[in-house]
């Protein structure tokens, strides 16, 4: 039987109440230039794909290469301290930090002590997470 692309449409927006768990100890890793991704939520793991989420580790004296993306996203930062960059200005961020990124921002993290600064990353639209790491775009 062929689907008419309606009949489609309502099918992929069809609500799903199904609990997705994923732990970070299990989760897919990308490691690159001091920063360490676990990549929790991404593209496909979910019905509706409209949010990303990873766990990163940055090690002491490493950073984010500045980059920029289409999905607009939040760092909440769980540990440590650094320096945040978003477009053309610069911030401390601390622990209990949240940081808003606008989409096409570009925007990098530096972690500036001598312990380990961990955040958690939101963005949205969802975007395939592990592609962009392979890829290095991010």
């Amino acid at each position: 039987m062929k689907l008419t692309s309606v009949e489609m449409f309502d099918l992929r927006n069809e609500r799903k109440e199904t609990m997705f768990k994923q732990n970070r100890s299990k989760a897919p890793r990308r490691e690159r230039d001091g920063l360490i991704s676990h990549i929790l939520l991404q593209q496909g793991d979910v019905h509706g794909d409209r949010l990303a989420i990873t766990w990163v580790d940055v090690l002491p004296g490493s950073s984010q290469k500045l980059h920029s993306h289409a999905p607009e996203q939040v760092y909440v930062i769980i540990k440590g301290k650094g320096r945040m960059q978003v477009g053309s200005e610069e911030q401390d961020v601390t622990e209990g930090d949240l940081i808003y990124i606008p989409s096409n921002v570009a925007h990098a993290i530096k972690n500036t002590s001598n312990e380990m600064l961990s955040y958690i990353s939101a963005s949205t639209p969802a975007f395939d997470i592990k592609e962009l790491y392979d890829k290095k775009v991010i």
